[in-house]
Order: structure tokens, then C-alpha cells, then sequence
């Protein structure tokens, strides 16, 4: 007997449906590229600040007589630019503000890029809308100069005052320059230009995850060109010539590397009582009694009026009462395998975040919770 066509597409469908379970119950976790796991050493970022002058503002500049620093680098200025300032005299200018400048410098950045800068009062300017910058050299940790910033910024938000009142959106005494500087010189950066050798550093320094990177890159060129100096960098012997290296470096970038679980930790806010966990967090059976303990102090003012023509005076006299109620704190069993069990154990408790710190923190010295404290 044939089966019918509807079963021959059930069987089907469960054959798919087994087909798939096993090819997502043999997929593996999650793998990631090299460039998300490390980066090359000498490849970064680097920081460039500098002091000057914003002008143009409706009033809300700097008061020279609290920052007496504005009026002396307008004067400074001005005699670079030929203008006499007769010595002695006052300037009493709210259109002008005594700002820093910040940016980043990009790696390999050549003259005549652009960047984009941040500027912020450093002075009792009440804000810096509608302001100009004017030309600031941006320096490096060596003191060189490194880019010129210069332009109209860009302040989010608005302020009003009037009549005693006044309403503000928003910070009024930074803006942000969008390429408003331009690099005028590089940053030297020799990448392997001697003999090929290059440095690949971990973000998290980590001994299996160096290790897997390095099989990963050994196995992809098929002879050994990854050695691990310790658990962060990673030395590679790469191309002398100049292309052949840049291919080298993004070939090595796009690998697949399984990362080692990171391990169990439990973050605490004592500022804000937020706490945080990874899903490696275990609990072990513990017993846990919680309980508040409240002290009221309260005091009732009352007058003393003596007899009629008792030759007495009139006093105040306060009187105090002192409570101390405590909440009753039975012991309660937790534990938990999983990161959902362990919330739910901790939830049972019913205890305040700044409670729960605290209880954490037993906890890991009794030994129970499988994690590391770190406190923020």
C-alpha cells in the first residue's frame, strides 16, 4: 500500500525539521573576526588639545574681572596681529571666551585631512551659541603641533532668561566643530617597514584566546607566522614590501577566532546600586536572612507656662522620642545554576539594590557566589 500524498509530506517536514535541529545543534558558538578581538600595535588614536579664543557671542561671554585670563590672550593676541593695546587698560568684554579644544588624531593621518574638533569653556561664559573659533593650534603629548582648528560651533539645546526667570536646555558652554580642524602634520609610524616583524595586541589579555589566534593564523598561512609573547601581544612575521604587507595585515584581520568565555564576574555600582553579571555567574545553595532595621527620632516642641504670680518664666522645652523598629529576617535558601535562576533566587529576597550589594558580597565570602566583585 502507498502512503498517501499527506504523509509522504509529513515525513518530509519531520525530515526537514530533524535536518535542521541537528545542523543548529552542531552549529558552535559564535566566532569572531581578529579585527573585533585585537589590534595591531601603533594603530591607534591619538589626542590633540589646545587653548584659544571664541568670539562673536550675544553677551554671554567671559567676565574678565573673574577670568582675567580672556582679557590677557585677547591682548596677546592682538599684538601678534599688530594691534596696540594700551598698557593698563581694562577691557570689559562679553563677547569673547577662553575655550579648550580636543580632537583625535586618526592613525595614518596625512596633511590636509580634516577632523572634527570639541570645544568647552573654561571660563564663567554663560554660553557659546553663535560663537567663531579662532585659529588654535592643536598639540600632541610632545608639544608639536599637529592641526589647526578654526570654525563656527555648533552648540545643541537654548537658553532664556528674563524678569528673575531663566530656562535652559541642555549644556550652553561646549559645542563641537564638525571638521572644523585641519592636520598639518603625521604622526611617523614604522609598521613592520623593518624586516616585516609586526605586534598583534588583544583588547582583553587572555592566554587561550592568544593561543587560538595564533593557530588560527598559523593554520591559515600554512607555516608559522604567529608566535605568542605573552597572554596580550602576538608576533608576526610579515612581508617586508610595503602592499604585500598592508594584505598581509587585513587577511589576518578577517579570521574567524572562537574567543575563550570571559570569566564570571559581578559588576557594582556604588554610586547608582547598579549591578551587573555575566551569564558564567553561579550560585551555590547558601542561606541568606535578610531583615531592615529603621530609627526614628522624633521630637515635639511644647511651653512651659508657670502659675499666676508665681514669679516663674516662660520656657520651650523639646520633647524627644527615640525608636528603633527592625523588619523581621528569616533565613532563605538560594541557589542558582544559570543566570536565570540565579535572579530569580536573589529577587526572592525582596531586598533594596543597596541591600543586594551587600548581600553579594556575603555571599562571595561565604564562598557561595562563583564570581569576582568589582566595584565601580
Amino acid at each position: 500500500m502507498k502512503p498517501s500524498p499527506q504523509a509522504r509530506l509529513n515525513g518530509c517536514f519531520f525530515a526537514l525539521l530533524t535536518l535542521l535541529v541537528l545542523m543548529l545543534a552542531a552549529v558552535p558558538a559564535r566566532a569572531e573576526q581578529i579585527r573585533e578581538l585585537a589590534r595591531f600595535a601603533g594603530v591607534r588614536d591619538n589626542a590633540l588639545v589646545g587653548y584659544g579664543l571664541v568670539v562673536g557671542l550675544d553677551n554671554t561671554g567671559d567676565q574678565t574681572t573673574q577670568a582675567p585670563f580672556t582679557g590677557q590672550s585677547l591682548t596677546n593676541m592682538l599684538n601678534q596681529l599688530g594691534v596696540t593695546v594700551p598698557e593698563g587698560t581694562n577691557m570689559q568684554l562679553r563677547n569673547v571666551a577662553a575655550v579648550m579644544v580636543t580632537a583625535d588624531l586618526p592613525p595614518f593621518s596625512r596633511p590636509g585631512q580634516r577632523l572634527d574638533v570639541n570645544v568647552s569653556s573654561v571660563g564663567n561664559a554663560r554660553s557659546l551659541r553663535g560663537g567663531t573659533l579662532l585659529m588654535t593650534p592643536l598639540k600632541g603629548a610632545d608639544g608639536a603641533t599637529y592641526a589647526i582648528a578654526q570654525g563656527n560651533l555648533l552648540v545643541s539645546g537654548a537658553s532664556a532668561q528674563g524678569g528673575g526667570s531663566s530656562v535652559q536646555i541642555n549644556q550652553q558652554a561646549g559645542g563641537r566643530i564638525s571638521g572644523g580642524a585641519m592636520v598639518e602634520r603625521e604622526v611617523p609610524l614604522d609598521l613592520g617597514a623593518r624586516g616585516g616583524l609586526l605586534e598583534l595586541e588583544l583588547n582583553r589579555a587572555d592566554f587561550g584566546t592568544a593561543q587560538r589566534v595564533v593557530s588560527v593564523i598559523n593554520r591559515e598561512f600554512g607555516r608559522p607566522v604567529a608566535a605568542a609573547q605573552n597572554g596580550r601581544v602576538i608576533a608576526l612575521d610579515g612581508p617586508q614590501d610595503a602592499n604585500a604587507r598592508v594584505n598581509f595585515m587585513a587577511r589576518i584581520e578577517q579570521l574567524d577566532v572562537m574567543p575563550t568565555q570571559a570569566p564570571a564576574r559581578v559588576v557594582l555600582n556604588s554610586r547608582t546600586g547598579a549591578i551587573a553579571m555575566n551569564g558564567r555567574v553561579t550560585l551555590r545553595q547558601a542561606a541568606v536572612a535578610h531583615g531592615n532595621l529603621a530609627i526614628t527620632i522624633d521630637t515635639d516642641v511644647g511651653v512651659s507656662q508657670p502659675n499666676p504670680f508665681g514669679g516663674g518664666q516662660t520656657v520651650v522645652v523639646q520633647d524627644t522620642e527615640v525608636s528603633i523598629e527592625q523588619q523581621p529576617g528569616t533565613l532563605k535558601v538560594v541557589e542558582g545554576a544559570d543566570l536565570t535562576e540565579l535572579v530569580d533566587a536573589l529577587n526572592t529576597l525582596g531586598a533594596t539594590p543597596a541591600d543586594l550589594m551587600s548581600i553579594l558580597e556575603a555571599l562571595k565570602a561565604s564562598g557561595s557566589l562563583r564570581a569576582e566583585l568589582e566595584i565601580i
